[in-house]
């Protein structure tokens, strides 16, 4: 009986290991470097659905880029980035795949040619970045860190200028889950 017992519980304990924990801190808050925010942002997400090992989430980001008119001139834009993601695996380590979109201010020269004059404008473009990589988050909250690679797909909506891909980008951000 005793060596039944033992059996019995040694096997409920590696069932419990293969269950994928539920995450009671489904917010971060965290700064990410490149990836899919361009250069940087802080950022927010948060997980709004889970279904074992699947988990669903979404981000917002906040930065300023710096733009160089001249010598003298220099004006900050800002930018906000935006991503869904799906964040697959058990316990704290993580796949993430995802997209997202950057909408940014930038600058344009315009030629007016009635005046015959350049004119500077700001105007209003985005890009497209897509990510896999590796996602580092506890359950139960902590210390958070995800790395990957992000390539962008630039489109100028308001510039009148070509679309672009740029494979050569990835990331990595540092936070904290709640």
């Amino acid at each position: 009986m005793l060596v039944l017992n033992l059996i019995y519980a040694l096997s409920q304990e590696a069932k419990a290991q293969v269950e994928p924990e539920t995450f009671t801190s489904k917010k971060a808050i965290y700064l990410e470097v490149g990836g899919s925010s361009g250069r940087y942002a802080i950022n927010y997400s948060k997980i709004f659905h889970q279904k074992g090992k699947l988990k669903l989430n979404t981000s917002v980001g906040f930065s300023m880029w710096r733009n160089e008119i001249n010598d003298f001139r220099t004006i900050w834009l800002p930018v906000v980035p935006l991503e869904v993601s799906g964040v697959y695996g058990k316990s704290k380590h993580h796949l993430e795949i995802g997209f997202g979109l950057i909408s940014f201010l930038d600058r344009t020269l315009d030629f007016d040619s009635e005046s015959l004059e350049l004119e500077d404008k700001v105007v209003v473009n985005a890009a497209i970045p897509l990510r896999i990589g590796y996602r580092y988050q506890k359950p139960e909250g902590g210390f958070f860190f995800r790395v990957g690679y992000t390539p962008i797909i630039d489109f100028p909506p308001r510039t009148g200028g070509n679309w672009s891909f740029n494979p050569y980008w990835a990331g990595m951000s540092f936070g904290k889950s709640f």
